[in-house]
């Protein structure tokens, strides 16, 4: 089971799919090929799935174990969801182990006490729900379910996400809107402490509310960053947005502060979709910045 030790926190990957996912063309816009010769970890087959020549993409969660509180960041694309759109077919009416996975981590849905969504696009809230007797239930029912105020509000808001991403808006009907209605969400802003050493960051462009989450531990740092960047390709080159960025010069803004951020303090990036080993952190290099994958060792369970 894929676990990393920060300070007196652990962090288990909850992998719900890994499978190659866009092509780089389609994902990102400005997409040009010498970024392989610039970084060849690049085209590595845990970034790089060359016999479909697609990039390589997870789908998972990251859960937090911290004091007494049980996070899960993030909760993937669900089952039995409908997901008509071409974009996101590989999310159709899945069945997969996710609670078998994360029992795995030691841990049943009803032992987690949060569950924070960074932002509502439908590979984020999917395992918000799960489908009982023909209704979309709370698949955590004791969490507290947190969620950005502003990137609530950007979703409620006919002419925000509905707008710029209407075939979005099934997955906060069925993923999202269940567990509002259970009065089980806690709107939360920009430098909320969550729980003492977990913290949110705005980290707006891809949705116009995303959240960055800061793990601080025993003077070691850490972040989740949501959907900052898709791929280590960004880190090269960051002015590289992905065709679902909403804010284009926000998201530029966003990556190039949380990714300098995190070479100057050595913090462990989390994020959301890269292949494995899924986490690293970010070092300066005569060429620029450039991805350092955690290692086997760290990761050890």
């Amino acid at each position: 089971m894929w676990r990393y030790q920060l300070g007196k926190a652990s962090v288990s990957r909850v992998g719900e799919m890994l499978t190659p996912g866009f092509e780089p063309e389609f994902l990102y816009p400005e997409f040009d090929p010498a970024v392989f010769d610039e970084d060849p970890q690049l085209r590595g087959p845990n970034f790089w799935d060359a016999a479909t020549g697609r990039l390589m993409s997870s789908m998972q969660s990251w859960l937090v174990r911290i004091g007494h509180e049980t996070v899960l960041i993030d909760t993937g694309c669900g089952n039995d969801k409908i997901r008509n759109e071409p974009a996101f077919k590989r999310f159709h009416q899945l069945s997969l182990p996710y609670l078998a996975t994360l029992e795995e981590a030691g841990c049943k849905p009803e032992d987690v006490t949060l569950v924070v969504n960074t932002h509502l696009h439908v590979d984020h809230v999917g395992w918000n729900t799960r489908l009982s007797e023909g209704r979309w239930v709370p698949t955590f029912p004791r969490a507290r379910y947190l969620i950005g105020r502003r990137e609530w509000a950007h979703w409620q808001d006919p002419r925000g996400g509905p707008a710029l991403q209407p075939e979005g808006v099934p997955a906060i009907e069925d993923s999202v809107q269940p567990v509002w209605d259970a009065g089980l969400v806690e709107l939360i802003d920009d430098g909320d402490e969550i729980v003492p050493g977990l913290i949110a960051r705005a980290a707006p462009g891809h949705t116009a509310g995303q959240l960055a989450i800061e793990l601080n531990s025993e003077d070691q740092a850490g972040m989740f960053t949501a959907d900052v960047f898709h791929q280590p390709m960004q880190i090269v080159r960051p002015e590289w947005n992905s065709r679902y960025c909403e804010v284009p010069e926000a998201a530029i803004a966003t990556r190039r502060r949380i990714l300098a951020e995190a070479a100057s303090t050595e913090s462990v990036l989390f994020p959301s979709h890269p292949g494995a080993p899924h986490a690293g952190r970010v070092k300066h290099t005569d060429a620029g910045l450039r991805f350092a994958p955690l290692t086997a060792a760290e990761i050890a369970a």
